[in-house]
C-alpha cells in the first residue's frame, strides 16, 4: 500500500502517503471507522464513489468501500437520502447467495454513508467484450443459466436490483464465476414509495438504472420484478453483439433491433425478445419463467438442427460429416435423436439406418481428460451440455468451471478440486467424487443417485433439488449447504458427517 485517499468528498488534494494518520491537504481523519484504510479508487457512479480498502482489524483483509455522495445542501432531503440509504444496507445485509458480494458493513460517518463490501478480484463484462470477442449462442446461454438463478434468490427476498448490465457482472479471475455486482439502486417496495411521496430527494438521480438497460416502467419510477429481466436480456445482447442497447434503440417502436448484428437460432432469439416485451404483461414475469423457457430451448434447437442436417446428408451420400457437426452441439441432440427414433413408425430398420450416427462420429463428441485439461489451462471452463461418463478426472483442477446439464455417470472426481464448479441439472449418478473440494459449488437440481461423497467438503454447496438417493455422505462436511432434511433422509450419513448446522449427529 503506497498510497491513501482521504475520504472527505471536498479534499482538494485526497492522496495522501502511508506516513501519515491524517489527510495533509484537509486534515480529515485518513482511517475511516477506526478500521478501514482507501487504497485505491475503483470507480464512480450515480451514488458516489467507490474505494478498494484494506481492513485493518481483519489482518489486512481486501474489501470495497462505497460512500454515498449527496448532491443537495437540503436538510430534509440530505436525511430522507441518508434514511433510504440505510434500508438500502439493510435490505442487502439479509441478502446471503455465493453470486453477491457479501456486505460487511454499513454505517454513517461525518454525515457520510458508507457501505462496507467483500472485495472480488475480477473484470466486469463490458471490459470483457470490449478487449475481446463477443458471446456466441451457446456461452449466451451460459451466461443467462449462471446469472437467471441469483436473479431468482434476490426477488425471493422482495428486492430489484434496478442495474442489470455487463458492467456490474463481473466475471472473478481466480474461478471464472460471475458475481452480480453493485446493489447500489437497490430498494424495497417501502423505499419506493417513500420515493414517490418525495421526488426532490437527493436519491431520485441514483433509482432509475441506466439508459439503454432499463425498461420503461422503470424509468417512469415504478419497476417491478421483471425490469430486471428485461435489463438482463439486454445486457444478453450487448454480449452477443458488442453494442450498447441504446445504439440499437428503433426511435420509433423503441424495440431493440439486435437480430442482424449476430447468428443465433430461432427458438434463443423468440426467449430474449420475451424478455425484452416493453410491456411488462407480454414479458415474462419472474426469472423461473426464462430458466423454464431456456430448458426447452437446446430440445427444440437442436431436433430441428437434426432433422435439417440429417436430410442433407441423405442427399449427399450419407457423409456423416454433416451429421457430426449437428451432434457435436451437446448432449441433448442424441436425446432428441432417440426420441426422433422413437416417434417414427414401427422403429423400423430402415428408420433406424436414416438417423443412425456412425460410432466414429460419435467418438468425437467424447471429451478427454487431456483435452479437458488443455481446454481448462487455456482459460475455457465451460464444459456444459457434454457427455462425460466414466472418464477418469481423478486430482484434476477445476475449480470454476461449468459442467451445466453435463452426462456425468460414473465419472471419477476422487479428491479434484471442484471449488465453485457448476453442476446445474448435471448427471452424477454414481460418480466418485471422495475427498473432493466442492465448496459452495452450484449441485441445483443434480443427480446424485449412488454417488460416493465420502470426505468430500461441501461447505456452502447449493444442493437445492438436488437427488441423493443413496449417496454415501459418510464423513462429507455439509456445513453452510443449502440442503434440506428430506433430501439428506434419503443419503447415507455417519457419526462423521458434518452436517449444515456445523454439527455431527450422534446416534
Amino acid at each position: 500500500m503506497s498510497v491513501i485517499y482521504c475520504l472527505n468528498p471536498h479534499c482538494e488534494d485526497p492522496k495522501n502517503d502511508t506516513r501519515t494518520k491524517k489527510c495533509r491537504s484537509c486534515q480529515s481523519n485518513l482511517v475511516l471507522h477506526r478500521r478501514y484504510v482507501a487504497i485505491k479508487k475503483i470507480g464512480r457512479g450515480g451514488f458516489g464513489t467507490t474505494y478498494l480498502a484494506v481492513d485493518m482489524v481483519q489482518k489486512n483483509r481486501y474489501c470495497v468501500v462505497k460512500q454515498l455522495e449527496l448532491g443537495t445542501a437540503n436538510p430534509e432531503s440530505h436525511r430522507t437520502a441518508l434514511d433510504l440509504f440505510a434500508r438500502e444496507a439493510k435490505t442487502l445485509a439479509k441478502l446471503d447467495h455465493a453470486q453477491i458480494p457479501k456486505l460487511l458493513d454499513y454505517f454513517e460517518e461525518n454525515d457520510q454513508f458508507y457501505l462496507i463490501q467483500d472485495f472480488i478480484l475480477g473484470k466486469d463484462l463490458e471490459k470483457e467484450i470490449k478487449k475481446g470477442s463477443v458471446y456466441q449462442e451457446s456461452s449466451a446461454k451460459q451466461f443467462l443459466r449462471n446469472i437467471l438463478p441469483v436473479l431468482k434468490y434476490i426477488h425471493s427476498q422482495k428486492v430489484i436490483h434496478r442495474d442489470i448490465k455487463p458492467g456490474n457482472i463481473l466475471r472473478e479471475k481466480e474461478t471464472n464465476k460471475l458475481f452480480l455486482i453493485d446493489f447500489g439502486a437497490v430498494k424495497e417496495q417501502a423505499n419506493t414509495q417513500l420515493m414517490n411521496q418525495n421526488p426532490q430527494s437527493a436519491f431520485t438521480k441514483i433509482s432509475v438504472g441506466t439508459m439503454g438497460f432499463a425498461p420503461p416502467e422503470q424509468l417512469a419510477m415504478r419497476p417491478v420484478y421483471s425490469s430486471d429481466i428485461y435489463a438482463l436480456a439486454a445486457t444478453c445482447i450487448f454480449l452477443l453483439t458488442g453494442k450498447a442497447p441504446k445504439d440499437l434503440c428503433d426511435n420509433t417502436t423503441g424495440e431493440l433491433e439486435w437480430e442482424k448484428y449476430t447468428n443465433v437460432s430461432a427458438n434463443f432469439a423468440k426467449v430474449l425478445n420475451k424478455m425484452l416485451e416493453l410491456d411488462v404483461r407480454k414479458r415474462y414475469v419472474s426469472a423461473d419463467d426464462v430458466i423454464k423457457a431456456l430448458d426447452l430451448v437446446p430440445y427444440e434447437q437442436e431436433l430441428a438442427g437434426s432433422m435439417v442436417n440429417l436430410s442433407t446428408s441423405k442427399e449427399s451420400n450419407d457423409d456423416d460429416e454433416d451429421i457430426t457437426i449437428a451432434s457435436s452441439t451437446s448432449q441433448n441432440l442424441a436425446d432428441a435423436i432417440r426420441k426422433r427414433k422413437e416417434k417414427l413408425s414401427g422403429n423400423t430398420p430402415s428408420s433406424r439406418s436414416q438417423l443412425n450416427v456412425s460410432s466414429s462420429s460419435q467418438s468425437k463428441l467424447q471429451l478427454t481428460p487431456e483435452t479437458i485439461t488443455q481446454d481448462y489451462r487455456k482459460g475455457n471452463r465451460n464444459f456444459s451440455q457434454q457427455i462425460l461418463s466414466e472418464l477418469d478426472l481423478e486430482g484434476l483442477k477445476l475449480s470454476g468451471a461449468s459442467f451445466s446439464q453435463s452426462k456425468l455417470i460414473g465419472v471419477n472426481l476422487q479428491k479434484a478440486n471442484l471449488y465453485r464448479t457448476n453442476y446445474y441439472n448435471a448427471n452424477l449418478a454414481q460418480a466418485n467424487l471422495k475427498e473432493a473440494n466442492l465448496q459452495r459449488a452450484e449441485l441445483y437440481k443434480a443427480n446424485l443417485k449412488n454417488a460416493d461423497l465420502q470426505g468430500a467438503d461441501l461447505t456452502g454447496a447449493n444442493l437445492n433439488s438436488a437427488i441423493l438417493k443413496d449417496a454415501n455422505l459418510a464423513g462429507a462436511i455439509l456445513k453452510d449447504a443449502k440442503v434440506d432434511d428430506e433430501q439428506l433422509k434419503t443419503a447415507k450419513t455417519n457419526w462423521r458427517t458434518v452436517f449444515p448446522d456445523g454439527k455431527r449427529r450422534w446416534w
